[in-house]
């Protein structure tokens, strides 16, 4: 069976001293080349999808608040703008831009992601993720947050973001839909270009929005968008049964990736779930490590588990957390380009030669490439 593989790409890496390794070039972080050539690295190795990373505020050492950090990378792209100007550049590799829910409209997000569908021809994603600083809810003014230090992960405020998520992809879902695929006609002789009868009002009201709709942009290619997430504890694991296609979990061992299934399952037998990885691979990876934490002036910390070592043993560590119900594996170069490389060439040929990585792209879209159907618009069904 096919393992399903991604990266995670941030920056000249996931080590806070990535940028300052010789392979780096972090002159070129802040343009479309730099992103694309990543890309291009991973669609050459055959991975199902790429995610870029994004959020509200600056990246900050802090919980809550900008850091006075000046030896670390600051600053990034808009995801969903970016992923739509790579788009045009790849063919078949799945492409996952983050977008937060909170302090932003499900309209807005929906229609973006709907675009990077059309534009990419059917292989977008969207890593949806809340943002709980109060130093981001500054950036709109519309709401006052209550400080993160000391705050429990499941707290009332914790808990209203989640739910506020859930409520976010839901009317992006309800969006998606609410064009069926015939609604275009097109026709010159009669003047046609649409059928109004097959757009389709969502009348949503929740807690949090009240969308009439339609969308704005006709139904994606893939139907519904893969929806991912990052999830460590219980109330995200939720979040995701309920709202995402895939969850990125973060085990430490082959068996807590066994519990961490068995819990997810227990919530959703649907949802695919992928473990999270940071890496550092290649007969040199532990001496980079060590190089870049004396760089850092610090050890490598991550809310994942941190692989160091050869691809061959990493091969070893994915296929046995498979054994444990792991699905597939989003891995974290810790640099770029060296360790994206490492995943690209070795890694993957290293898995094809165990019968466990694909030799060529099977499908053209993202839900293809990872099994999963493509649903009809739930309008479409009711009339």
């Amino acid at each position: 069976m096919t393992l399903h593989l991604a990266v995670a790409l941030d920056g000249a890496g996931w080590h806070p001293a990535a940028w300052r390794e010789p392979t780096a070039r972090p002159e070129t972080i802040f343009s479309a080349r730099y992103w694309a050539a990543q890309v291009a690295e991973a669609e050459r190795g055959l991975l199902d999808f790429v995610t870029i990373e994004d959020s509200l505020g600056l990246q900050s050492l802090l919980a809550d608040g900008d850091d006075d950090e000046t030896g670390q990378v600051r600053g990034r792209f808009d995801a969903v703008l970016l992923a739509a100007r790579i788009a045009p550049l790849t063919r078949r590799i799945g492409l996952v831009p983050t977008a937060t829910t909170t302090h932003t409209e499900p309209f807005h997000v929906a229609t973006g992601i709907a675009t990077l569908d059309h534009v990419s021809g059917g292989r977008a994603g969207w890593q949806a993720r809340i943002s709980a600083r109060g130093s981001d809810a500054r950036h709109f003014g519309r709401r006052a947050f209550p400080p993160l230090d000391g705050l429990d992960a499941d707290s009332p405020h914790v808990r209203d973001l989640f739910a506020e998520a859930a409520d976010a992809v839901e009317v992006a879902r309800r969006l998606w839909d609410s064009w069926e695929d015939d609604a275009e006609i097109r026709d010159v002789p009669t003047g046609r270009f649409v059928d109004r009868d097959k757009l389709h009002h969502i009348d949503f009201t929740g807690r949090f929005f009240t969308v009439k709709g339609p969308s704005i942009t006709p139904r994606p290619p893939q139907g519904q968008p893969v929806v991912t997430a990052l999830a460590h504890a219980r109330l995200p694991y939720e979040f995701a049964a309920r709202a995402a296609d895939v969850v990125y979990v973060t085990p430490r061992s082959t068996e807590q990736a066994r519990d961490v299934v068995r819990e997810i399952r227990g919530l959703s037998g649907e949802v695919k779930v992928f473990a999270d990885l940071l890496v550092f691979v290649g007969d040199d990876a532990a001496g980079r490590r060590a190089r870049l934490d004396e760089l850092a002036g610090a050890e490598l910390t991550s809310d994942a588990a941190v692989f160091t070592g050869t691809a061959g043993e990493l091969a070893d560590l994915l296929l046995d957390w498979r054994r444990a119900g792991i699905e597939g594996f989003r891995l974290r170069p810790g640099v770029v380009p060296d360790d994206l490389k490492q995943i690209t060439r070795r890694l993957t040929a290293e898995l094809r030669a165990r019968g466990a990585f694909r030799s060529g792209y099977e499908a053209g879209t993202l839900r293809g490439l990872l099994g999963l159907p493509r649903p009809a618009s739930r309008y479409a069904e009711a009339s």
